[in-house]
């Protein structure tokens, strides 16, 4: 494959510290028949044992800044801010001139974060991955990943140096993201216009499983996301890249956790944004009857005194009391509001997961009256709000779920 036709990976690296390692890995990358794009992320002292193709002082005027404005930031977080907007601008433009099939970077902490703020504005499909040591232990990934699909790769030695064991690693990494952009690299497909959007977790799985295979008999495109924090954002983003044509938000737990700061929780935003759009969609309130923690030992001790339930080794998921519930229907109500689509409710009275039915570890009817009540009475009254003698798992209350979606895909198609 010649120089002009093969691949182009973006090596983004602080080649300060290290332009060796940096360019050991562009070789590897050349050998495997692509061609390495390296951009200098560095701040500090000048770039050593490697010529970027993208020099820090381009990548801080890509910022609108220039790169001692950057080294007198004040602080070393401020300059790795200034920078990382720098790395994504010269990625987005080397992604629209079409001179970007890939991105690797290599780093810890800073330099892990430098590369990732640039990964997640590549599209999903673009092959990404981050190569560091931060990439292990008992550290959030959040940062790192987004709401994208980076890999990231623990490089188990810190990034200073060759020697058998860095070697083995960055060989590894090479060869994995020539191998991603040479036999795979590519945007999803045009989603159909049928394509729908559907949030779930294991407490709704059964629920969601239903109402997927209704959907596909009436010929939607299900595509279900996880709701964990990340999964609803990661919808939502994609919504706004205008790849969906609708939206089942049958899983609310993340807005659930963040009223408790839970481990699913999310910003603000979460269920306004595929209304805001104008994208038809129907809201189910599932899993809005707990929050999530880590394992049982680790709950705070202000919620030890609350219904639990042990959801697994590193999962508790706690109940919420009926006036917090009261609080949380109103929060739900405000966001729903703000849909510019057509829009419908359709809430079961008898459990909001598979845990909170007669008789299991979740159960509270007086809970769940008082998220109704204050839901019901927020909403905006041409906002249809539906509530069905069923749990959410009932295949008869999926079915019907599926049913109003139809009915508000339909009025969106006559608007």
């Amino acid at each position: 494959m010649s120089p002009n036709t093969a691949p182009r990976i973006v090596l983004i690296g602080t080649l300060d510290t290290k332009g060796a390692e940096i360019e050991y890995v562009r070789r590897r990358i050349n050998e495997l028949g692509a061609v390495a794009v390296v951009i200098d992320s560095g701040i500090l002292g000048e770039a050593l044992g490697c010529k970027p193709d993208v020099s820090r002082s381009e990548v801080a005027s890509s910022a609108g800044h220039s790169i001692d404005d950057v080294r007198q930031a004040g602080s070393r977080g401020r300059a790795v801010e200034m920078m990382r907007e720098g790395v994504r601008a010269v990625c987005l433009r080397l992604y629209q001139q079409g001179g970007l099939q890939g991105a690797i970077s290599f780093g810890g902490a800073e330099g892990a974060l430098l590369g990732a703020f640039a990964m997640h504005s590549l599209p999903l499909g673009v092959p990404k991955m981050i190569v560091s040591p931060s990439a292990s232990g008992r550290r959030a990934f959040g940062p790192f990943v987004g709401a994208s699909d980076v890999v990231v790769m623990h490089s188990v030695v810190d990034i200073l140096g060759l020697n058998p064991i860095s070697v083995a690693v960055f060989d590894n990494a090479a060869a994995a993201v020539v191998g991603m952009v040479m036999h795979a690299g590519h945007k999803p497909s045009q989603l159909s216009r049928r394509s729908v959007a559907i949030t779930m977790l294991g407490q709704t799985t059964p629920g969601v499983m239903q109402l997927r295979e209704s959907l596909v008999r009436l010929g939607c495109e299900p595509i279900i996301f996880h709701a964990n924090g990340v999964g609803g954002p990661a919808m939502e983003e994609l919504a706004k890249q205008g790849v969906l044509a609708g939206v089942i938000d049958y899983t609310l737990s993340e807005v659930a956790n963040s009223q408790f700061d839970g481990i699913h929780a999310t910003g603000p935003q979460r269920l306004t944004v595929a209304g805001e759009l104008g994208l038809p969609q129907v809201i189910v309130p599932g899993c809005v009857d707990f929050f999530n923690q880590g394992p049982p030992e680790t709950v705070p001790e202000r919620f030890r005194g609350r219904r639990t339930y042990y959801h697994n080794p590193v999962a508790t998921l706690v109940r919420i009391e009926p006036d917090e519930m009261a609080a949380l229907g109103r929060t739900v109500a405000v966001r729903i509001n703000k849909s510019a689509g057509p829009t419908r409710v359709v809430a079961p009275t008898r459990g909001f997961s598979l845990s909170d039915t007669e008789g299991n570890a979740l159960w509270y009817p007086e809970a769940d009256a008082a998220f109704l009540g204050e839901l019901q009475a927020n909403l905006r009254p041409d906002i249809p709000c539906e509530l069905v003698d069923a749990t959410v798992n009932d295949p008869g209350f999926a079915e019907m779920v599926a049913d109003r979606y139809m009915m508000v895909s339909k009025e969106h198609a006559h608007a």
